[in-house]
């Protein structure tokens, strides 16, 4: 019968070479724009956290970024806590609200639709994470026009 011939591995140890970097490390050029969407609820799986993750990265890349939040999306906006607003229930029960609070600490901005947030999910602009700008349902599109027509790099979050 085989027998393993690798050491098994151990805390510490590398399983891939993260230091190479393939492609050229791209900065924004002066003026230029990032917009990230998303459509997606909080906690339903990954994309919107590592989306947020990436909408920083752009940010810090030098893209004057922005990020919206509407239709279930605007459930990434919402304080959250238990039992308390701020409160962690549970280990990363704060990873959307941390991060967006860094994405706006570090100069992104965040719009929420108002309709979804009250229409479809029963919450206020008290609600909402300190610093998120509400906006008119008719804003949403307005707000992806205007960066294409800044000719803007852009993230559309959907979940399905």
């Amino acid at each position: 019968m085989p027998a393993p011939t690798v050491p098994a591995t151990q805390k510490g140890d590398y399983l891939v070479d993260y230091e190479e970097k393939v492609f050229e490390d791209v900065k924004a050029k002066p003026g230029e724009k990032a917009l990230v969407t998303f459509h997606t609820v909080a906690f339903e799986g990954s994309i919107g956290f590592v989306n947020l993750l990436q909408a920083t990265r752009i940010l810090r890349k030098g893209f004057e970024t922005s990020v919206l939040l509407y239709g279930p999306g605007v459930t990434l906006g919402v304080q959250r806590g238990f039992p308390k607003i701020g409160d962690e229930a549970f280990p990363g029960h704060q990873n959307f609200n941390n991060q967006i609070a860094k994405f706006m600490a570090e100069g992104g901005k965040v719009y929420c639709c108002r309709f979804a947030l009250q229409a479809l999910y029963g919450h206020g602009e008290h609600s909402l994470i300190p610093g998120i700008k509400p906006i008119a349902p008719t804003d949403v599109l307005d707000l992806i026009l205007l960066h294409r027509r800044d000719d803007a790099f852009m993230i559309h979050t959907w979940t399905v």
